[in-house]
């Protein structure tokens, strides 16, 4: 299970604000995209997920925001799955336009049933243990 994902993305028109802005509610929605497309870059789905009877719920989310991006800006977001324990995710996130760092986020998701009752991450969803950074 590899752990990085890079993502490009362009923002759209409807994504901004009146001064064509990106609208700081729009980080977390590119912050899912993020997860969706690491995972799916792993060979599996949220999809595999729910078919399973699981869901993966937000319980934790937060974005420190550096420079606005504007509308048309192409970025490119960097997703890290940073730790798993037996029923959470955690996830960090940078946003790039260029080089320029424009925000750094994280997340942290929770494994439930249907029901919303705790469950136990899948095996599949482990990724290889961390490596300090130099």
């Amino acid at each position: 299970m590899i752990r990085e994902h890079d993502l490009e993305i362009r923002v759209r028109y409807q994504e901004t604000d009146a001064m064509g802005v990106l609208h700081h509610a729009n980080y977390f929605t590119y912050f899912e995209m993020g997860r969706t497309e690491l995972l799916r870059a792993n060979g599996k789905s949220y999809r595999d997920l729910e078919d399973g009877g699981l869901l993966m719920v937000i319980v934790k989310i937060g974005c420190n925001y550096r420079r606005p991006a504007r509308y048309d800006d192409v970025l490119r977001l960097h997703t890290v799955t940073t730790r798993v324990t037996a029923a959470k995710i955690e996830h960090e996130y940078q946003m790039y336009r260029g080089e320029e760092l424009l925000c750094e986020g994280h997340s942290t998701l929770a494994c439930v049933d249907r029901e919303g009752r705790v469950q136990r991450v899948p095996e599949w969803l482990h990724v290889p243990a961390l490596e300090p950074r130099s």
